[in-house]
């Protein structure tokens, strides 16, 4: 196969990095968890004592970031001026002050240099919010990934309980709808369903099923003669 591109888009909770995983795997591409990055650089600013929502002092740090992305046996690590960062990042705190920080221009297109750069040398399998409409506009398959908030605000509860994070399901709810709301009005480069991806709904199905339903997708565009 020629090299090609996956992105995987949607909004939070929807099972993008877990199942964006699974597929480059079987795919043997590189996988990048875009949303990571963002939450190491919302991690970051919080660790700083800034207010995510500061554009001005935000932007004025980011030079002094340094971020790595190795992989590891277990997966993508990032790496901030030499520290993984990626035991500290899965928290709603971390997922918000990433919501935040995605919204300033000066952040993205820091990150989206270092996605572009990685994609144009690899196949890779890349999720976020943005992948087919911004970052990778040309990416051979496009896939919008979603679920009901109640189904992804469940998904995401029992993940915090399970890391020993006391909320309750409400709350998550909340924030879901909060980081949804925030995600899709910000003003560069918001989530939404590119024109040419197609949409696939895990409310119903499983972690397996939905898997397979994104390498049927790429099996049916290799049949195409798209990829």
């Amino acid at each position: 196969m020629e090299k090609f591109n996956v992105a995987i888009d949607g909004p939070a909770g929807a099972g993008k990095s877990t199942i964006a995983k699974a597929v480059a795997k079987k795919l043997g591409c590189i996988y990048i968890d875009t949303g990571a990055m963002y939450r190491a650089i919302g991690v970051t600013v919080l660790q700083k004592g800034i207010e995510p929502k500061d554009e001005a002092n935000v932007a004025g740090i980011l030079d002094d970031i340094n971020m790595e992305i190795i992989s590891k046996e277990d997966g993508q690590h990032i790496l901030i001026n030499g520290t993984d960062v990626n035991g500290i990042i899965r928290t709603p705190e971390a997922s918000m002050a990433a919501s935040a920080v995605a919204t300033i221009p000066k952040v993205r297109l820091k990150l989206v240099d270092i996605q572009r750069k990685i994609a144009s040398r690899n196949n890779v399998v890349m999720d976020g919010r943005d992948i087919g409409t911004y970052v990778l506009p040309n990416a051979e398959i496009k896939i919008f990934l979603t679920a009901s908030v109640e189904e992804r605000a469940s998904r995401r509860h029992k993940e915090l309980m399970e890391k020993g994070e006391n909320c309750s399901l409400d709350e998550v709810i909340k924030d879901m709808i909060a980081r949804d709301k925030q995600d899709s009005e910000r003003e560069f480069a918001p989530l939404k369903q590119a024109d040419d991806s197609i949409l696939v709904d895990t409310t119903t199905l499983s972690l397996d099923e939905s898997i397979m339903a994104i390498l049927k997708i790429v099996e049916e565009s290799k049949l195409n003669g798209t990829v």
